[in-house]
């Protein structure tokens, strides 16, 4: 995907949680929780719905679950194309594709309500969202070490049509 790309050349703009962080690019919103060492996939619940999110850790010895991370998603995302896994059975990843693609449909909150992203995280969000929109609609030009300034909030300026 484009946005991965882009997110390899220009970095990453992290938003840190209690449980781990979680990320975003145009198309995609990037989950990650941190579980404890050793943990393995028959103890995780994780459920993605179009416009919900649920992770649960279950503890092997009492068989009880304990919910990491649960609520209603800022946006919808495509559920056929979601996906999670566990790595290095700590870190649990979770790539939700989003059904609006756009610099304008930036995420200021993974939840609704909850993790919000602070001001100044989501500013470099959206500006990073800005850059990475602009490098899809030119091809061939490299942004990912350009700097935005001005308009960049809500996907940047709409620029006219040349023929």
């Amino acid at each position: 995907m484009a946005g991965r790309f882009f997110d390899e050349k220009a970095g990453a703009v992290h938003c840190p949680t209690e449980w781990g962080w979680w990320q975003q690019t145009l198309e995609e919103v990037v989950v990650v929780v941190q579980v404890p060492r050793g943990t393995t996939s028959k103890m995780l619940t994780v459920t993605i719905r179009p416009a919900s999110l649920h992770v649960s850790l279950r503890d092997p010895s009492t068989s009880e679950a304990t919910p990491i991370l649960e609520g209603a998603l800022h946006s919808t995302v495509t559920l056929d194309d979601s996906t999670w896994s566990l790595e290095d059975r700590k870190e649990v990843r979770i790539v939700l594709v989003k059904s609006a693609k756009s610099a304008a449909s930036t995420w200021p909150s993974l939840l609704k309500g909850q993790y919000s992203a602070e001001a100044t995280v989501f500013e470099s969000m959206e500006k990073k969202a800005t850059l990475e929109r602009f490098s899809q609609e030119n091809p061939g030009f490299d942004f990912s070490g350009a700097e935005v300034t001005g308009n960049f909030q809500g996907g940047g300026p709409t620029l006219p049509n040349v023929p």
